[in-house]
């Protein structure tokens, strides 16, 4: 077992990538000499030269276009996108170009190309820096959307993502960079990169969540059960697909669903699951589904940020309310 925080495990996983094929290539601003804003490409490009560990200019969509024409020509190049709010100037090439390629061509050409986001809010960190766009993305058909919540996660899913033969928008949750777990580097991973994981079993309410709200939700359900009450915890990991399989089991145990992600509610991801689990579990459901998330505004000043993201006595609010109906 070795000990490593969520950006490292990243970084370790990344390495392994680069290891086992010369056609995986890393890209970003300051990913190179620096080893990225966060450190998680430290001593990469040391190691694989700067071919393979690439600094790339300011410039969001020149990175997008430049890593989607070498996906066509067969390499699997990682991008790093340095902040979530900076993302937009390539939106573009992602959803017009990389999203389309498979259907364009009937399935002829892929574009096995990652593009690592950290995204949410937590650090305190200036404007554009604590953005939680991910539903853009789950929402545009062609691309897979995944986020891990922990370093082992991080460390098997992000050479997942690297290996698929379609494109991945990798969600890095910055807030949880420097939490720390031990992650066995030598096993396979247990999990299909797609598949759901429960995190912590329960009788009385499913919560389901995802990225960095999943810590959120455990200190949730251990509050809870000092209280009497069991917390289900799921933890999503992929936001596209979504595997609702594992959400309808849990749900037809507890009868009851809460959902919660940093993101405004409103139009969130967490409206997309309540509306299929209400359509699939009718009848099980014993309470309205409820969501907890970050309110309908721009993302506020780094003061005003923990009364903006859900924390445990928000979660807990909701958990009451579901019990209560």
């Amino acid at each position: 077992m070795t000990t490593l925080g969520l950006g490292a495990a990243v970084g370790a996983g990344l390495r392994r990538a680069l290891e086992r094929d010369n056609k995986v290539i890393v890209m970003g601003e300051d990913v190179g000499a620096l080893g990225g804003v966060f450190r998680v490409t430290d001593t990469l490009q040391k190691d694989f030269g700067s071919g393979r560990v690439i600094d790339t200019p300011l410039a969001e969509s020149g990175i997008i276009g430049t890593a989607f024409g070498l996906a066509l020509r067969g390499y699997r190049p990682v991008c790093e996108i340095q902040f979530d709010g900076f993302v937009y100037p390539g939106f573009d090439q992602i959803v017009s170009q990389v999203a389309k390629i498979h259907y364009r061509t009937g399935g002829a050409v892929r574009a096995p190309l990652t593009i690592r986001i950290p995204y949410g809010g937590g650090i305190g960190a200036v404007e554009h820096h604590s953005e939680s766009p991910e539903t853009y993305f789950a929402h545009t058909a062609g691309l897979r959307v995944v986020s891990p919540s922990n370093p082992a996660d991080a460390f098997h899913m992000i050479q997942q993502a690297i290996a698929s033969d379609d494109p991945v928008v990798f969600f890095e949750p910055k807030r949880r960079y420097w939490d720390k777990a031990d992650v066995d580097i030598d096993a396979a991973p247990t999990l299909g990169l797609h598949t759901a994981r429960i995190v912590r079993p329960g009788t009385d309410v499913t919560v389901v969540t995802y990225g960095g709200t999943v810590a959120t939700a455990l200190s949730a359900a251990g509050i809870a059960a000092d209280e009497g009450h069991s917390l289900e915890v799921v933890d999503l990991r992929s936001l596209s697909p979504i595997d609702f399989d594992t959400i309808e089991e849990s749900v037809r145990r507890t009868g009851r669903l809460v959902i919660a992600h940093e993101a405004p509610t409103f139009l969130g991801l967490g409206a997309e699951i309540a509306a299929r689990i209400s359509e699939r579990c009718f009848y099980q459901l014993e309470a309205p589904v409820l969501r907890v998330g970050g309110f309908d505004i721009p993302y506020p000043p780094a003061k005003l940020e923990l009364h903006h993201l859900p924390d445990a006595d928000r979660l807990l609010g909701a958990v009451d309310r579901s019990l209560a109906a």
